[in-house]
Order: structure tokens, then C-alpha cells, then sequence
């Protein structure tokens, strides 16, 4: 169990990981845009590092989002939320039917959740490039969506990040965590 804190730009999170057997994690992560908020979350994948079970709760002044979403061994996701106060924007959830090419989740800015894709293929090891469909939780409004991703090897620490026209070099460390984000956040305590 490794208890982590990464800075960010733009707020802070802590998570709690395991790596024995797949990835478990229970965290806490606060941001500013667009509106303040708190959230907490609990991850659980298999053995091969494949999304089981995301929850996610998010706070802010007048308003909460519950999201629970799950990955079945059959390759179908499901997602329930609860909704309370007002928040412009999405509602929490989505349409998960189109998610069922998607192995993984991804916890918009947070670091942790690039940890699956690196650690299940290897990328720190293994040159190339290779493509993915996440489940993308945009956050505080704990909405889901089918996000194309992709990851290129660069060394034995550090993988290309690239979606929709965005790109940034992840250095990560011997366990597949990453440290450094640019432009998101920087591991401050490992």
C-alpha cells in the first residue's frame, strides 16, 4: 500500500494504492474549475489491471453527484447516479452502451487512471504505440463519455499521452505511477 499526493495547477489529491493483485485505490481530490469542488473516489480493477469498479462522489457549495460504474467480466458497463442541488452542466452518467470496447476508466485529472493502459501493455517496457477507448468521467459533473486515447513508449520511465489534439510526456516511476503530468499535476509525496 503506497499513500500518494500529487500538486496539481489547479488543487491537490491523495490516494491510498495498492498494487499486489491489479490496482485498488480510495482517494481525495479537490479542483477549482469550474466551480470549487470535493470528490473521493474508489477504483478496483482485476488482476490484469482492467476497470471492475469506479465510485465517485463530488461536493461543492449547494450541489452533489454520485456515480457508481462498473465494468462486468462480460465487457458491458453500467452506471448508476444520484443527483442533488444545482450544477450547470451535464448530468452525471451517460450513455455507457457505446463503452464496451473500453477496458479502462479514466477519472478526468487525475493522474492515477493512466496507470492501467502503462502497467497492462507494458509501456515502459515495450516500444510502439498504442490506441485505447476509455470510459472518461469528466469531472465535478461525473459525466461519462467514449474517449479515444493513446500512449507511445519514450523510455523506461516516461509514455506520450495524446488525445483529441492534446499530447503531454507522463514520467512515471518503477511501479507505473505517474509523477509528473505537465500542465496537471506533479507527485509530491510517493
Amino acid at each position: 500500500m503506497r499513500g500518494l499526493v500529487w500538486m496539481k495547477d489547479e488543487g491537490a489529491e491523495y490516494a491510498e494504492v495498492d498494487l499486489s493483485s491489479g490496482l485498488t485505490a480510495v482517494g481525495v481530490a479537490i479542483g477549482t474549475d469550474p466551480v470549487p469542488y470535493r470528490l473521493e473516489y474508489s477504483l478496483r480493477t482485476s488482476a490484469d489491471y482492467v476497470t471492475e469498479l469506479l465510485t465517485v462522489r463530488a461536493h461543492g457549495a449547494g450541489w452533489a453527484r454520485a456515480l457508481d460504474l462498473r465494468r462486468g467480466t462480460d465487457g458491458i458497463w453500467s452506471c448508476e447516479t444520484k443527483c442533488e442541488g444545482e450544477l450547470d452542466g451535464p448530468e452525471p452518467g451517460g450513455d455507457v452502451t457505446g463503452l464496451n470496447d473500453a477496458l479502462d476508466c479514466d477519472l478526468a485529472l487525475s493522474p492515477l487512471t493512466n496507470t492501467m493502459p502503462v502497467l497492462r501493455h507494458g509501456l515502459l517496457r515495450s516500444q510502439g504505440r498504442m490506441g485505447f477507448v476509455m470510459a472518461l468521467v469528466r469531472v465535478p459533473h461525473l459525466h461519462v463519455v467514449h474517449h479515444p486515447q493513446s500512449y507511445t513508449h519514450l523510455g523506461p520511465d516516461a509514455v506520450r499521452y495524446e488525445s483529441e489534439g492534446f499530447s503531454a510526456d507522463l514520467v512515471c516511476d518503477a511501479d507505473g505511477i505517474v509523477t509528473d503530468y505537465p500542465g496537471l499535476a506533479r507527485l509530491a509525496v510517493r
